[in-house]
């Protein structure tokens, strides 16, 4: 008979948040800590349709837990959040809320993964708001209205027409406005110069099918030192081409700039 006794596996201990943001939107949230109590963290911010829930994420932030505890969320419109997308404006709240969550939490030193949409979010969130330690911009666009891809063509016809957001409301949990933009935000690749000194890493696969690898040089180009691009070849779009190895280089370079206390 085998033996059933086991070591115990030792887990991220996982909390729940419902934080509001300052527009009055809920946002469902989930922070996992490592054994010790530190006071340096990561933010994860998805994609469009993306949530923390995806075991893409749940992945990534497990290979990032060793650099700090992560906070994952879902942004306003996306899942059990409140609110409706407005697809990388207003987000820029949604993960303000998640930082001050953090500060409130005693973390002194805090960086942002984000993921396409999350992505420019990231960009635009440490331009504006600052107080970030480092910024990275995983298969991030560099402009607004982008079109040239089939696959964003697609999601242009999803969020413009009324059938299209049914189908992300139904079938993807995402919830859209219908309401245009009042004004045009600034577009990553104008913002970008603004995140110095904080440092920034814009990582894009040459195989995406969403945004080619010039929205990647773009961002790069228009940032300050300290800036890093790291373009991957076979790499596809966001959270789910994210590897393993990929992992773990974000890692290390979070780990090199993340602002440890002794």
């Amino acid at each position: 008979m085998p033996d059933a006794i086991h070591e115990p596996v030792d887990q991220p201990r996982e909390s729940r948040y419902w934080l509001t943001t300052a527009d009055g939107v809920g946002i469902d949230a989930v922070l996992r800590r490592g054994d010790q109590a530190r006071t340096e963290a990561v933010i994860l911010a998805n994609g469009f349709t993306g949530t923390y829930r995806s075991p893409h994420t749940s992945a990534i932030a497990e290979t990032l837990l060793p650099v700090g505890d992560v906070m994952t969320f879902d942004f306003r419109g996306h899942h059990g959040s409140g609110g409706r997308s407005t697809v990388g404006n207003e987000e820029i709240h949604d993960l303000e809320a998640v930082a001050v969550r953090l500060r409130e939490l005693g973390y002194t030193s805090i960086a942002v993964v984000g993921f396409s949409m999350g992505a420019a979010v990231a960009v635009r969130h440490a331009a504006i708001y600052g107080g970030v330690t480092a910024v990275v911009s995983v298969s991030g666009p560099s402009r607004w209205y982008y079109r040239g891809t089939r696959r964003m063509r697609l999601l242009h016809l999803g969020i413009g027409r009324t059938a299209g957001r049914f189908v992300l409301r139904t079938f993807r949990k995402v919830r859209v406005t219908d309401r245009e933009w009042d004004s045009r935000p600034a577009e990553p690749r104008e913002i970008a110069g603004e995140l110095s000194p904080t440092p920034l890493l814009v990582v894009h696969g040459e195989a995406d099918t969403y945004f080619p690898v010039s929205h990647a040089t773009a961002i790069h180009d228009a940032a300050r030192e300290p800036r890093e691009l790291w373009i991957v070849p076979g790499m596809g779009h966001a959270e789910r081409a994210v590897t393993p190895e990929l992992g773990l280089r974000l890692r290390d370079w979070l780990s090199e700039r993340i602002v440890r206390e002794d």
